[in-house]
């Protein structure tokens, strides 16, 4: 991290150190009026952290052996405090591990760069702060679905080291590549999940709508069609949600591709905020009850972390590098848009990121490419949901006609 012109000096390093203690003094300080057995507060937690400074200090002159010695004293010090928290039938142990923190905190202040020190301590402080924030998102997500999250983040840890980082056959296939743009959407989607799962119920759909088109715009589109077909009177709001995953279609692929491939972006920006912005617009003009909630979580939007969905995310990115890369070598441009319409019909993603990937974006086809399965995708949704929602039918084909039609322009542009 670039602290710009400040020279971190031993001075101001103990000033962190103190400020970074007081800090987590100041958390823990704040809920001894809730619980009675606190280890530390306002002042206890800015000694501690200045005695590892000054443990770290005395290690840099010289005197090695202080700085455990000083860890292991202040380890002493919250086994006590642990045990007489045990007797009195108080359990858990986040305030003698933070102190033990508030130690290392201060230490790192004087040995490394700042910015280690600073994380630590205000992760430490966020942490202890934010508990029930925290214990609400677990409560949110299952034990099948952390256990989803675990099986996946192992299988990346175990094989993402050992995959070869070499293109392979005429096609120019990576496997580290691959796993590394399968990361890449499942984190994004993780996010726009959970976002979900947490905001969802309580403010309505159309936040749900927002979210749930981080994750997969069709099967958000999918999901509130048939809670409009079992129940008509929430069709407005259902059609509001659809719309609005839409529209974060345009900004969750404008960052995939940024991430990915941004050289792209160059043709691309404008155009996908352009029809973000149009999306929004035709939310804006359903008449949807106020804050119209779901009352139930969205059963088609699947943990982007498990295991089954990245893998075929991964094989169906490959399958189509390898169609997109032999259409547009051997049929040519209409060949290329013709692909392009068709996979509209189903996950646009594999296909605009397998193009992103391998080709050159200074060619205008490609652009025209992504654009047209934008398109595509946007007539099919508008489809799903004008089947699944009869009494939304009227307008569900106009809005959707428009955002669709208003692709053209944006494709010749």
């Amino acid at each position: 991290m670039n602290f710009g012109i400040i020279e971190w000096t031993t001075q101001l390093r103990f000033l962190v150190a103190l400020a970074l203690g007081f800090l987590v003094g100041l958390e823990r300080e704040s809920i001894k009026t809730e619980q009675k057995f606190v280890f530390g507060g306002v002042r206890t937690h800015p000694i501690i952290s200045l005695f590892g400074f000054g443990c770290a200090w005395l290690y840099q002159i010289g005197a090695t052996l202080v700085l455990p010695a000083g860890l292991l004293a202040v380890g002493g010090l919250t086994a006590v405090a642990y045990v007489a928290k045990i007797r009195a039938e108080r359990f858990g142990s986040t305030s003698e591990i933070s102190a033990l923190l508030t130690f290392v905190t201060g230490a790192l202040a004087m040995l490394v760069d700042v910015w280690i020190a600073m994380a630590l301590g205000v992760v430490n402080t966020i942490l202890l702060s934010e508990k029930a924030m925290l214990e609400s998102y677990v409560e949110r997500l299952s034990k099948v679905e952390f256990l989803a999250t675990v099986k996946f983040l192992l299988v990346t840890v175990i094989i993402f080291p050992v995959l070869p980082n070499q293109e392979f056959t005429a096609f120019h296939i990576n496997p580290t590549k691959v796993w590394n743009i399968v990361i890449i959407v499942s984190t994004l989607g993780f996010v726009g999940y959970l976002l979900e799962k947490k905001l969802g119920r309580k403010l309505g759909l159309w936040i749900s709508g927002v979210l749930g088109g981080i994750v997969s715009s069709t099967a958000l589109t999918l999901s509130v069609g048939r809670l409009a077909r079992t129940d008509p009177t929430r069709g407005q709001g259902a059609l509001q949600a659809a719309l609005l995953a839409g529209s974060m279609m345009y900004v969750r692929l404008l960052v995939l591709i940024w991430l990915i491939s941004p050289a792209f972006l160059s043709g691309l920006w404008y155009r996908l905020l352009i029809l973000t912005g149009i999306g929004i617009v035709l939310s804006l003009r359903v008449h949807a009850p106020h804050r119209e909630t779901l009352g139930e979580e969205i059963p088609e939007l699947q943990n982007p972390f498990e295991v089954r969905p990245a893998l075929g995310f991964g094989v169906f990115f490959v399958l189509l590098s390898v169609v997109t890369v032999f259409v547009r070598d051997t049929v040519g441009a209409g060949g290329l848009l013709g692909l392009a319409t068709l996979v509209g019909v189903f996950d646009i993603t594999p296909f605009i990121l397998s193009v992103v990937q391998t080709a050159d974006p200074s060619q205008h086809i490609l652009t025209s490419a992504i654009l047209v399965s934008m398109m595509s995708n946007t007539v099919a949704k508008g489809a799903y949901f004008s089947f699944l929602s009869p009494a939304t039918r009227k307008d569900t084909t106009w809005k959707y006609g428009l955002w669709a039609i208003l692709h053209i322009p944006l494709i010749l542009l």
